[in-house]
């Protein structure tokens, strides 16, 4: 049994004790709780000698085989061409196996009728392989798809999705029955002019168990009226290049406010989203920089001081990025932002950012220091070297299951022209993973690793998550006319870890905003439920700890988005378990 404290504003503990078997039972029938052996664990690899862990790529027997289309393999006329897409993966079908969703994209000449590349669902069939449940669920869509998210807006039990366009956005409202239903009209999501939507994220920003809407917006773009290589505007090491995004108008980033109807309404104006002082948004992520239960945003921008939108807990957000030492390089100068990853990696309790940046500049890592400033930590935490890649998808995960936060970039440069530069890296480029050394220093370590992390592909998008419930973390990777990546990490068996499952009912369902305190013998650990995150793409909603050594956890504290802060102790590890909130009950294997 598990001794369950509430606080909620200043209440006093109800040191209630429930019973759960009954409740267990249910979810185990389900599929909801799953544990490592039950998985068949390591029935594939072997970890690589130096490190405790390694990668396989099994994307193709594992049938993720649909190709992504994305502008010219050889040469681009507009920027529109090169940005690519990216992917969301969460449990479309809530039986505890997380799926993934592929977004895609076009070509400026088309395609004939019915011959359009589109999105794709990918089913987890719980032994390794997913299926293609596309045109099953609704989701055959195409156009110049940007990016996606995922979270439970109506709160019904079933997670819902939000792809982006150049064109018309989309909201799928999930029916709970493996499909979904395109609702962006009657939500009240139809735009009028065309937008290049770009980075989104779920995310309760008013506190009332409803989960909100954050778009951002690349470019204010027309085909009409763009510069093209031809005009001698716009050249790359002296090759004509598509133009942008420096001369181009930048997009608006826009919140949308769930009115608990089905329906959204547009509050940047009032909210002060479109008084950020970036432009060119691209990667997005909420998250909780302050520490105060309310939850802000941060914008990765192109060529532009990036944007971290502070919530003022009155309804408005403000940018402090600038102040807050974010938006810029060390050096005090705006980088060409795309991809952002959110997470502890020093362990002092607060949360730090990492930005993935344009060919020639270096990645960004911003130490929060818990009073509102960032450290820019990039030299100083060994991730200076590498100028070379061109960097999209990012992300925080624990290789190894020490505890202590790793990082995996994917890379791919923007112009497939750069071929007939002998001394650029080219088009397609490996990834770069830093091993977390626990002294606030990171270790490239991807050359030891081999491939797949060496093999190059034009990656864009990166999701995070653990597809194989076996307690590590997975990417997969969306590439430029490509097939998709699926890096199945196999971590130390005698590595420890758990996964938390959090379920909103006074916080929404998706309890994104919710932040977790873990304590044991290794130490403090915090995680949040995130919205979003990487470039384009979201992550595993669920919240993951590696362990290490630590025989058990000694304390499991969470604060939720409506206020409620609950405790645990004497927590099973190497599971996932689901946590309700307020129903003081953590359900998981034996109870």
């Amino acid at each position: 049994m598990i001794l369950r404290e509430a606080y909620d504003r200043g209440r006093r503990p109800t040191g209630n004790v429930f019973r759960r078997r009954s409740l267990f039972a249910v979810l185990l029938a389900t599929g909801m709780i799953l544990t490592a052996a039950a998985l068949g664990a390591a029935t594939w690899g072997l970890p690589d000698a130096a490190f405790g862990f390694s990668f396989k790529n099994t994307a193709r027997e594992a049938g993720l085989t649909a190709m992504t289309i994305f502008g010219g393999k050889e040469t681009n006329k507009y920027l529109l061409e090169t940005t690519g897409c990216g992917v969301a993966v969460f449990d479309f079908d809530a039986d505890g196996w997380l799926d993934i969703f592929l977004v895609n994209g076009s070509v400026l000449e088309g395609f004939p009728r019915g011959g359009a590349p589109t999105n794709h669902l990918y089913r987890n069939k719980r032994d390794g392989t997913f299926e293609d449940v596309t045109v099953k669920a609704g989701l055959a869509q195409s156009g110049w798809g940007q990016g996606a998210c995922a979270g439970d807006y109506d709160n019904d039990g079933y997670d819902d999705l939000f792809v982006t366009y150049w064109g018309q956005n989309r909201l799928y409202r999930n029916r709970g029955d493996g499909s979904f239903e395109d609702v962006t009209t009657s939500a009240g999501l139809q735009t009028k002019k065309t937008r290049w939507g770009a980075g989104c994220a779920f995310l309760d920003y008013d506190r009332d168990g409803r989960l909100d809407l954050f778009a951002a917006n690349y470019i204010d773009f027309d085909l009409v009226s763009a510069p093209v290589p031809e005009s001698g505007l716009c050249r790359y090491k002296g090759i004509p290049v598509a133009c942008g995004p420096p001369g181009l108008p930048g997009g608006k980033n826009v919140l949308y406010r769930n009115t608990g109807k089905g329906t959204f309404e547009d509050v940047s104006e009032r909210a002060g989203i479109t008084r950020a002082s970036g432009t060119y948004g691209l990667g997005v992520s909420t998250l909780d920089f302050n520490d105060d239960g309310w939850v802000d945003v941060y914008v990765a921008n192109d060529s532009n001081p990036s944007a971290l939108y502070l919530n003022k807990t009155d309804g408005t957000f403000t940018d402090v990025a600038v102040e807050a030492g974010c938006a810029y390089s060390q050096d005090g100068k705006p980088q060409a932002g795309m991809g952002v990853a959110v997470g502890d990696y020093d362990r002092n309790g607060t949360t730090d950012l990492f930005k993935t940046n344009f060919a020639g500049d270096t990645s960004t890592l911003y130490a929060n220091d818990g009073k509102g400033f960032c450290e820019d930590r990039t030299f100083a935490g060994g991730i200076g070297l590498n100028t070379r890649w061109l960097g999209w998808g990012v992300g925080f995960l624990d290789l190894d299951n020490d505890g202590w936060l790793d990082l995996f970039l994917v890379n791919g440069h923007v112009y497939p022209e750069v071929a007939r530069l002998k001394t650029e890296a080219p088009y397609k480029q490996r990834k770069v993973v830093y091993r977390n050394l626990g002294t606030g220093r990171f270790e490239d370590i991807s050359e030891q690793l081999g491939p797949p992390v060496t093999t190059p592909a034009a990656g864009r998008g990166a999701a995070f998550a653990d597809l194989d419930n076996d307690g590590d973390t997975d990417v997969v990777v969306n590439n430029v006319h490509a097939e998709p990546d699926l890096f199945r990490l196999d971590s130390p068996r005698d590595a420890h870890w758990l996964t938390l499952k959090l379920l909103g009912t006074r916080s929404n369902r998706s309890a994104i905003g919710a932040r977790v305190r873990l304590v044991s013998t290794a130490g403090v650990q915090v995680e949040e439920v995130r919205g979003g995150g990487s470039y384009y793409s979201q992550n595993d909603l669920r919240v993951h700890f590696g362990l290490g050594r630590s025989p058990g956890i000694e304390r499991l504290e969470i604060r939720w988005p409506s206020g409620l802060h609950e405790r645990w102790t004497d927590v099973g590890i190497d599971r996932i378990v689901i946590v309700k909130e307020g129903s003081g009950v953590v359900i998981q294997p034996g109870e």
